[in-house]
């Protein structure tokens, strides 16, 4: 992988295919990149996850808790925007009753935050479709 920016970081972390492969990279980006990282996911209904706040809020506990930001009204703002922009290319156009399974990445160098979005969506289990979203921004 050698020297990445922290938004092809968290596009190529959202859409590793196993855990193992997953935690392999978290800890190259970790250890020898210095970028602080967490993946979650999240699944449900779209215009649950879209106007509940629960994607957003599962983001940010995400962040928090494996000390990927700090908790500071700073950055969660930024996080907040970064989710916000990622959402944007997953749901654009969504039918808001489509099932949807997420992968959520959240990178940070200390100066700039970026979020990965990666999921599939159905109205069908017949018609699968996956779309993948990216946000980035400063934390200061």
């Amino acid at each position: 992988m050698e020297n990445i920016s922290i938004e092809r970081a968290a596009i190529k972390l959202v859409m590793c295919e196993t855990r193992e492969e997953e935690l392999e990279i978290r800890r190259y980006l970790q250890e020898y990149l210095g970028f602080y990282n967490v993946v979650t996911e999240i699944g449900g209904i779209a215009g649950v996850l879209m106007n509940s706040g629960k994607l957003i809020n599962s983001v940010i506990a995400a962040a928090i808790n494996e000390d990927v930001i700090r908790n500071t009204s700073q950055n969660v703002h930024a996080v907040v925007n970064a989710t916000l922009d990622a959402m944007n290319g997953v749901f654009h156009k969504l039918h808001l009753n489509a099932s949807v399974a997420l992968s959520v990445s959240v990178i940070s160098d200390g100066g700039w935050v970026a979020v990965g979005i990666f999921g599939k969506y159905s109205l069908h289990p017949k018609i699968e479709h996956c779309r993948v979203g990216l946000g980035f921004m400063n934390l200061s």
